[in-house]
């Protein structure tokens, strides 16, 4: 009973919860159990809060007693991404820097997700501040991948997929600059979406205005996904760019007739593991049988590397100048690397990216007006050695810094528009391959309805991990 109410999706729960058939603390009961059970093989929960959480949980059935219902997710459990602050619980952003800091509010995400009736019962690992695709830091370690223990599970929100995918809970918050969401839903066989920025606004933030790094929803399935953006989206004015669109519309039937929708094949030039290209092309006939046009057709993503990369190292040095100025010897190398990329930026450098980004943007918005969505991999390499920091080459080509085998991913960053993760198969050793569906600017909607489609159409995330079963 335990282990089915923890793979059970998230829609299915909440509608047993509203109907009174199972209680909070019983779904919660579970999911801490497999916690209990599983965690220590893959270290993805690195504080857990179960007492406070079954008291939330009884609080929640004491409600629907009454006939209060707390919002769409009343009774889920959830542990948060340990780079969103968690007012009284240890927030650590993967640093030994801040290994015992509490915070005392909670973040825009954590706190609409406490609102619409989620329940907080601890954090899941990151690396150290976000960096990297690869979840391990000296504060907590590794977390491996719970297809092959000896893999990684991705990153920077590899503590919350892995979590996912071992049953610990049905829905997990993310976040997401360079594939930093949809890296490690691919590597663990879940879904993860990079919303539009401003789609999930995001609190407290030290630069407002910056669109790289957004917050966004992950679950075992696309219509989990689409239940949990219901809560997360929606505007605050506490971000400046916050979208006014209600989170409501994300809770509409996902179902769409896709014949004679244009799809362009693409892989942007990129190398990839040959297992990742042919895991990726062997679903081309599914978006085929979904009454899909597929192009082999490449839109021109010139300058992209150059344009992330830089605001890439503007961003970590404006937000972790102080960290580097007081705290140099406790950070690790590729984030001084990163910062000290952002030390020399001048002015008129910056504008020269901001013009060749907005380039590229009108670029890919003309490209789309032809072809409605983008397929591509995700990670352009397998789940890698858990004990390897970062791939170095891509089938015989050099990775010249850590971040270079993420091009896939971060190139979609640049523009901003918003991207899906899904489950995409598996390779011949039985590790996860996801596929990359990009809407045109603005239509999370559309990528969730091609995602939804395709999921229906594959099975691919009913494959669980053994260990987990």
């Amino acid at each position: 009973m335990p282990t089915n109410l923890c793979f059970l999706p998230a829609t299915e729960l909440v509608h047993r919860l509203r109907k009174k058939e199972i209680s909070a603390r019983e779904v919660l009961s579970a999911h801490l159990t497999q916690i209990e059970r599983v965690n220590p093989k893959v270290n993805t929960i690195v504080t857990l809060v179960a007492d406070q959480a079954l008291d939330a949980a009884d609080d929640m059935d004491a409600g629907i007693m009454r006939g209060e219902i707390a919002g769409p997710l009343h009774g889920l459990p959830i542990a948060h991404k340990d780079l969103q602050n968690t007012r009284g619980i240890r927030t650590t952003y993967g640093s030994p820097i801040y290994r015992d800091f509490v915070p005392d509010a909670d973040s825009l995400v954590v706190e609409r997700l406490k609102r619409e009736g989620a329940i907080t019962i601890g954090k899941t690992n990151v690396p150290e501040f976000g960096a990297g695709s690869q979840t391990f830091n000296p504060v907590f370690g590794a977390t491996r991948n719970p297809y092959d223990l000896t893999k990684t599970s991705g990153g920077s929100s590899g503590g919350a997929a892995a979590a996912l995918a071992c049953g610990f809970m049905p829905i997990a918050d993310g976040s997401d600059m360079g594939g930093s969401l949809r890296n490690p839903a691919s590597f663990c066989n879940v879904v993860g979406l990079r919303p539009s920025p401003g789609r999930v606004p995001s609190w407290p933030v030290e630069l407002g205005w910056f669109t790289l790094s957004v917050d966004g929803p992950m679950a075992r399935t696309v219509s989990d996904v689409a239940l949990l953006l219901s809560a997360l989206a929606g505007p605050d004015p506490r971000s400046p760019i916050s979208l006014n669109d209600p989170g409501s519309q994300f809770a509409q039937p996902l179902g769409r007739d896709f014949k004679g929708t244009r799809l362009a094949w693409v892989d942007l030039g990129l190398p990839y593991e040959r297992e990742v290209k042919q895991a990726v092309d062997s679903n081309r006939v599914i978006f085929e049988s979904l009454g899909c046009i597929v192009e082999e057709t490449e839109p021109d993503f010139s300058d992209a590397d150059e344009i992330f990369k830089t605001w890439r190292a503007w961003n970590f040095e404006a937000t972790l100048s102080e960290e580097y100025q007081n705290h140099r010897d406790q950070l690790k190398d590729t984030v001084i690397w990163n910062i000290e990329q952002g030390l020399p930026l001048t002015g008129p450098y910056l504008a020269r990216m901001e013009m060749k980004r907005t380039q590229l943007f009108h670029r890919l918005h003309e490209f789309m007006g032809r072809c409605e969505f983008l397929i591509l991999p995700v990670s352009q390499v397998l789940p890698f050695d858990v004990d390897q920091p970062y791939p170095t080459e891509i089938n015989g080509e050099k990775m010249s810094t850590y971040i270079d085998w993420m091009k896939s991913c971060y190139y979609i960053s640049t523009v901003g528009h918003p991207v899906l993760s899904v489950p995409g198969g598996f390779t011949v050793s039985g590790l996860p391959v996801g596929i990359q569906i990009v809407g045109r600017h603005h239509d999370d909607w559309g990528v969730l309805q091609l995602g939804f489609a395709f999921e229906q159409a594959t099975g691919h995330w009913k494959r669980h991990p053994a260990i987990a079963l």
